[in-house]
């Protein structure tokens, strides 16, 4: 029954990481069971609550804590994971470079109990040139056929990602396969922040991920320079929940923007990021107009 409790206690904090007094409760079951862990919550609390004048006593006293404990609270990961953030000495985010063992990898780092972020990064090597290559064509290239990306990511259907709330695939050349393949991996809708920035998905990827059920949760959205056309703004209205959406570096011109105008999310952001060559003069002001953006939003395009 008490592990019974403890678990339906872990998923509530996956689901409220802010949810202070289930935090005081788990480290009450963690001082019970010896883990330093449980110290570390009442003094992480209590340093929000006292004066400043009382804060660097505390502070130093965590810093000693962690420093003691962090090697073991880090040895049930695996071998080539990178703790990223952490929350009250738990890894929450973790990185993983991306190779043939990366999806077991992957796999044994989501059961850590509080990891719901992750960054996968391109793998580094000897194909660093080919890669910058790479990088150098997609820049500067503006139509079609486009090179493939050096990275095989076809394994990325075979992920699992129903535990996270964050994925990172930021300067991950992922092409349009990639993303196909992304669009393919298992999960339950839970990931509210996606950054493909720099990832080169083209509009064939991104309208991939955006017909996936698993990525309708997203709220945001950063997509910086991913070769998108007017065309690839319209599969954009599938992420309905959309409150942030970075878009710069994308030429989707007036035509565009007129279908970003009519998204479905469109009243609901409260960040948007555009670079104004890529809409054009005629395209801010369209944005300086629309009614449905938020005041805020519709006087950042008067200003600019």
């Amino acid at each position: 029954m008490r592990r019974m409790e403890s678990a339906a206690l872990e998923q509530r904090l996956r689901d409220h990481p802010g949810d202070l007094a289930a935090w005081h409760a788990y480290g009450d079951r963690l001082l019970e069971q010896g883990d330093a862990r449980g110290t570390l919550i009442r003094l992480e609390q209590r340093r929000a609550r006292v004066r400043p004048a009382d804060r660097k006593a505390l502070e130093r006293e965590i810093a000693a804590l962690a420093e003691k404990e962090q090697r073991g609270w880090d040895a049930a990961l695996p071998q080539g994971v990178t703790v990223l953030e952490r929350r009250y000495g738990f890894a929450a985010k973790v990185a993983v470079e991306w190779s043939e063992d990366a999806p077991a990898l992957i796999e044994e780092a989501l059961r850590g109990r509080f990891v719901t972020a992750l960054q996968i990064t391109p793998p580094v090597g000897d194909d660093d040139d080919v890669e910058e290559d790479w990088e150098e064509a997609w820049a500067e290239h503006d139509g079609e056929p486009f090179p493939s990306p050096p990275v095989e990511a076809g394994a990325f259907a075979t992920l699992d990602l129903g535990r996270l709330v964050e994925l990172d695939l930021s300067y991950f050349p992922l092409g349009t396969p990639g993303a196909e393949a992304l669009a393919a991996a298992t999960g339950k809708g839970r990931i509210e922040t996606l950054d493909l920035r720099y990832c080169g998905l083209g509009d064939a990827g991104l309208a991939a991920l955006a017909a996936a059920p698993d990525f309708g949760g997203v709220r945001r959205l950063r997509l910086q320079r991913n070769r998108l056309s007017a065309e690839g703004v319209r599969p954009l209205w599938s992420f309905e929940r959309l409150t942030a959406l970075d878009l710069r570096y994308n030429r989707i011109g007036e035509k565009g923007t007129e279908t970003l105008l009519a998204a479905p999310f469109i009243g609901s952001l409260t960040e948007l990021h555009l670079i104004r060559a890529d809409v054009t003069a005629a395209g801010v002001t369209r944005l300086a107009l629309a009614p449905q953006l938020a005041p805020a939003l519709r006087n950042y395009w008067r200003s600019v």
